[in-house]
């Protein structure tokens, strides 16, 4: 007969609530991010790696006034660049993908 030791009491840290302004970086603006926003109604953005989906659902809705219906997240991992004798990466980030009602649209320019 195995002994189970008890259960230890998990103990959650309060997470830390962002502004829509902390939890948003910058948008991605690309040739594929241009047609996905024209043809399917997603816009790319880099957001704080903290950020969970419900952060940046909140923040797209208060910053652009619109509705989201669908958010999808990518934690992107850094891409190793050298300079001349020297060798580094670029940083992790975290990409998200917002998918907008069909009457809502967003303009960057």
């Amino acid at each position: 007969m195995r002994k189970t030791s008890p259960k230890k009491a998990t103990v959650k840290t309060p997470r830390l609530a962002l502004a829509p302004h902390q939890v948003i970086l910058k948008p991605l603006v690309t040739e594929k991010g241009v047609f996905h926003a024209n043809e399917y109604n997603q816009y790319g953005f880099e957001v704080n790696p903290l950020a969970t989906k419900e952060d940046v659902r909140t923040a797209v809705e208060q910053l652009f006034d619109v509705r989201v219906t669908k958010v999808r997240t990518q934690a992107r991992v850094g891409k190793p660049r050298r300079h001349r004798f020297r060798k580094g990466h670029t940083k992790n980030w975290k990409k998200a993908v917002v998918t907008l009602n069909a009457e809502d649209r967003i303009n960057f320019f």
